[in-house]
């Protein structure tokens, strides 16, 4: 395969896509594609890692610049920050890193830029990372998550930003279907996969350190799934019961959704709801390996007169559009690409989603919401403002032994060791 340009320049332009508003999984598959396959886990860590230290490599990069780069030599500027990463998180030898930077430099066609990048790089590796002071840098978010955290969470923020910072371990969910969780630990274990049952989710296994799917025994044989322990809690408060309708609001990638099939055999349907059209035949491709069946929609869940049929669900999932800010450490890019102006607008989008889904419930049934957001404006206090409104729902209180109770819902905080950052309420609607 033709390779257009170095690995260092592919992941400048990836980084560059994303400081313009393309998330990591808009902008990095092209790039990969014009890699051999073995180049590929390269770039991605690359584009990974300078998006999770992105505040911290820039704070330094502007302390070592005299003034900013043009905006149409920005790319470059992302050059040095892709060396930066791997001068101080690599084992990358530092020549490499040094030739190579500049090579790519010109391979960008920015030739008059070499010196720079040259002299930026040199005194970055002989000078050693600088003490910055601006909170941005230090903790490498941007200020205005740090404060927020800080404000929400004033004894645990920094345990939080931490904790983003780090790799998220691989989870499976066991396909309860097929296998028990000790049947495929001796299977991984027979495989040289180390792992170990989580401590949270029934079907959950954690593994001791990333492997490539096709390791993993019976895998397109639908034997497992990799979704996030705290992901996998949302089958255990619904209660599924065989003969129950369910609908799975905001459904895509489908992880839920096979999760819901897996967790009770004997549902009367599970209907998959989605209102991106690029993200439903991801849905169904998982259903297809896991040898599963969900009636899919292309609809905005909101907009029921567009796609329910009238007949009420007994239960439903409402994993609602938010932040994603438990879930840093999986998706670092959130860092660049989310704005506190965001968050406002997010929660009126969830009670919206909350009150429409209310509507198409059961008497009777249940409503578990959820989001993969740490921010109580998002969380908890979207059920009190919903509970006001909705005097007959009844709030379900979640006896567990998992994440924080808020009176009005669960809260679990990114663990360096465990699950990501979730937070889940229970509601029933009561019978007429």
């Amino acid at each position: 395969m033709a390779q257009a340009l170095p690995i260092r320049a592919l992941a400048a332009r990836v980084l560059l896509s994303v400081e313009n508003g393309q998330s990591l999984n808009q902008c990095l598959p092209p790039a990969l594609n014009q890699l051999a396959p073995e180049q590929r886990p390269q770039l991605q860590a690359l584009c990974y890692g300078s998006c999770r230290w992105f505040h911290r490599l820039d704070g330094e990069l502007h302390h070592r610049l005299n003034k900013p780069l043009r905006k149409s030599d920005r790319v470059v500027h992302h050059l040095m920050l892709v060396a930066l990463f791997q001068l101080r998180f690599s084992e990358q030898a530092t020549y490499a890193v040094l030739n190579e930077t500049v090579e790519a430099c010109r391979a960008l066609s920015k030739p008059h830029l070499t010196g720079l990048v040259n002299g930026v790089l040199r005194a970055a590796e002989r000078e050693g990372a600088p003490e910055l002071e601006a909170i941005s840098s230090r903790f490498s978010h941007p200020d205005w998550m740090v404060e927020k955290l800080r404000h929400n969470w004033p004894d645990d923020w920094q345990a939080i930003l931490a904790a983003n910072n780090l790799q998220a371990p691989m989870t499976l969910r066991v396909n309860a279907l097929r296998f028990d969780r000790d049947q495929y630990l001796k299977l991984l274990d027979e495989a040289g996969i180390g792992a170990k049952a989580t401590r949270f989710a029934r079907h959950g296994i954690q593994l001791e350190q990333p492997v490539p799917v096709d390791r993993l025994p019976w895998f397109d044989d639908g034997a497992v799934s990799v979704q996030d322990e705290a992901a996998q809690l949302c089958t255990q408060l619904l209660d599924l019961q065989a003969g129950q309708r369910v609908l799975d609001a905001c459904a895509a990638p489908g992880g839920k959704t096979c999760a819901i099939l897996e967790a009770c055999n004997g549902l009367a349907e599970v209907v998959a709801i989605d209102e991106s059209a690029e993200r439903l035949p991801r849905v169904q491709e998982n259903l297809d390996r896991l040898d599963l069946h969900a009636t899919l929609t292309e609809a905005d869940a909101a907009d029921t007169a567009s796609w329910w049929n009238g007949e009420r669900f007994d239960r439903i999932l409402l994993d609602v559009p938010c932040s994603a800010t438990g879930v840093i450490r999986r998706h670092p890019d959130i860092k660049l690409l989310r704005r506190e102006s965001d968050i406002v607008p997010l929660a009126g989008i969830q009670l919206g989603l909350l009150q429409a889904m209310w509507e198409i419930l059961q008497p009777g049934g249940r409503l578990v919401y959820a989001t993969c957001s740490v921010f109580p404006q998002e969380n908890h206090r979207i059920i009190q403002r919903f509970l006001k409104q909705q005097d007959t729902a009844t709030l379900v209180p979640i006896s567990a032994d998992w994440g924080r109770d808020m009176t009005t819902g669960r809260q679990l905080l990114p663990d360096p060791d465990s699950h990501d950052g979730f937070f889940y309420a229970v509601l029933e609607k009561p019978r007429t």
